[in-house]
């Protein structure tokens, strides 16, 4: 099975952006998926292929993404540091683990040729504070400069300052996680940010799971979530906990969205409440997709 990767790019309101990036992708490597927010200003794209065409689109990404994000100009709801803001290299067969983590520290030290600063985060990290991306986008692109200016902040690769335009980039390899949103019915964010504050790993909810409460402009309100080991715990378990979360706080959940491919084992059990927004499991299951 070929290595997977999933770049973040800090852009989800230009078609023409968004084409470029992904015509500029998909030179040598399949696109599997892309999903875009206009919201969230910012799209992912899940693509696949053997490592060395692989790492090679990843960086003609990278360097599209200099000539056409400018960091300086960006408005939006998604915590960022960079115009290639996360580049994961996924590994889903245990024999391919260490082509990823080879491929993922190839593409730190690309990105950093490039002139953008490079971090690790995951399982790459070089300390323990360093495994979630949250440590390095708090304050978001000025204050990572800041951190950086200070010394309280040095990159494992490239320049010791951001780059002008285009900020800095996460690197990591990793097992497939979920990236899926649940709207709300609620116009609070305050209910979101106290549900998602609950629910995330850190605040003694479900294990691996990362979440943030949101705004919408016209949904009302947002729980964004990243579970990162989607079979031991599958979105049926998210949703129902994030329905009971939101209970107590006179909401219910109403929709969810899928961003990017699910492992099949991941939607094992999913009730159907609430509907995965467009959902289609020819396209949007990664074993499906593959082939």
């Amino acid at each position: 099975m070929p290595l997977v990767a999933v770049p973040n790019f800090s852009e989800g309101r230009s078609e023409r952006v968004i084409g470029t990036l992904e015509a500029t992708l998909a030179g040598s490597v399949r696109v599997l998926n892309r999903h875009f927010d206009t919201e969230h200003n910012r799209c992912v794209f899940t693509i696949a292929a053997e490592a060395e065409p692989l790492v090679d689109a990843l960086i003609a990404g990278a360097r599209e993404a200099l000539n056409v994000i400018d960091l300086r100009h960006y408005r939006g709801l998604h915590p960022h540091v960079g115009a290639l803001d996360v580049c994961p290299l996924v590994w889903q067969e245990v024999d391919r683990h260490e082509d990823a983590k080879a491929a993922a520290r190839e593409v730190g030290e690309r990105i950093a040729a490039l002139g953008v600063p490079v971090f690790f985060y995951g399982e790459l990290a070089s300390s323990p504070e360093r495994v979630e991306r949250s440590y390095f986008r708090k304050g978001g692109p000025e204050e990572l400069a800041n951190r950086m200016a200070s010394g309280d902040l040095k990159p494992d690769l490239g320049p010791a300052e951001p780059h002008p335009s285009a900020g800095a980039t996460l690197v990591t390899s990793r097992r497939p996680l979920v990236a899926f949103n649940v709207e709300l019915d609620s116009r609070d964010p305050e209910i979101a940010r106290a549900v998602a504050a609950e629910l995330r790993e850190a605040g003694g909810g479900l294990d691996g799971v990362r979440a943030l409460g949101l705004p919408r402009e016209a949904e009302g309100c947002q729980v964004s979530i990243n579970v990162h080991d989607p079979v031991g715990v599958p979105l049926a378990t998210v949703v129902e906990e994030i329905r009971r979360l939101a209970a107590e706080h006179g909401a219910k959940p109403v929709e969810a969205e899928l961003v990017g491919l699910a492992p099949a084992a991941a939607l094992e059990g999913y009730p159907g409440d609430p509907p995965i927004r467009d959902f289609d499991p020819r396209r949007d299951v990664i074993e499906n997709v593959l082939g």
